[in-house]
């Protein structure tokens, strides 16, 4: 199914690679102007004069969504760059330093969620702000299978992207009658290099145990995600808001 989002605008966060990359190359490809940003200025300035390079409207923005002021400048600078705010997907993340519960520090405990959470949530802040006074708009936030199952040794990561699903829900409740609406995604196992840095830390037989769990015997695909992003996006899901779709290969039936 084509999308299309001309004359849009969609800010896209932790877009200098992996799921994100894919997304803003999906926007772009279906019309609209995007903003890429990234703690990884160079890298989301890099993707963005690609994509303008390739005839596409793009820009690129340092971020990290973990300060709350850089977050907020992220925000003003898509919206005085392009005009307005369309579509945002809030997926930029990080993984937990793996530790059971016991063993696990306060530190990476606080940094996991100051971007996976919180980060997420001022995200929103600073763009609901913004779409309520316009009156129109969709949000997707990045979520997780660990936002609906839980993991050994991965219990600050699990804990921040459960928070995320109910972030989505609450806020989508106080926008569902303002023609804004608010979804989450809940990918499986995608091969991006958050993946890859799973199996450099030791997890890569347990990757591959969870790829013989998956009904469909396959990793997924950035591109997939980004398929279901801009669905979430578009008028096509004009009913559809609160929700939290795993992308999974079928995982989570089991």
């Amino acid at each position: 199914m084509g999308f299309s989002f001309e004359n849009k605008v969609a800010l896209v966060t932790g877009a200098a690679s992996g799921i994100g990359l894919a997304t803003a190359k999906a926007f772009a490809a279906a019309g609209a102007s995007v903003a890429l940003a990234d703690i990884n200025k160079d890298a989301a300035c890099a993707a963005a004069e690609a994509l303008a390079k390739a005839g596409f409207q793009a820009i690129g923005i340092g971020c990290d969504v973990g300060e709350i002021d850089q977050v907020k400048a992220m925000v003003d600078e898509t919206i005085s760059t392009f005009g307005r705010l369309d579509a945002a997907f809030n997926n930029a993340g990080i993984q937990n330093i793996l530790a059971e519960v016991a063993d696990a520090t306060v530190e990476d405990y606080d940094k996991v969620m100051s971007i996976n959470l919180r980060g997420v949530w001022s995200c929103m802040k600073y763009e609901l702000e913004y779409m309520r006074r316009q009156g129109s708009g969709t949000i997707v936030n990045c979520s997780s299978l660990g936002g609906l199952v839980g993991g050994a040794e991965r219990a600050n990561y699990h804990a921040a992207k459960h928070g995320v699903i109910g972030l989505t829900k609450s806020a989508a409740l106080e926008y569902a009658a303002r023609n804004i609406r608010i979804n989450a995604v809940c990918p499986g196992l995608i091969w991006t290099p958050m993946a890859d840095q799973l199996v450099a830390a030791g997890q890569g037989e347990a990757l591959e145990t969870m790829v013989k769990s998956v009904p469909m015997g396959r990793h997924g695909l950035p591109e997939e995600i980004a398929d279901a992003v801009l669905w979430l996006s578009s008028s096509t899901s004009s009913y559809v808001t609160g929700q939290s779709i795993s992308v999974d290969g079928g995982f989570i039936m089991r």
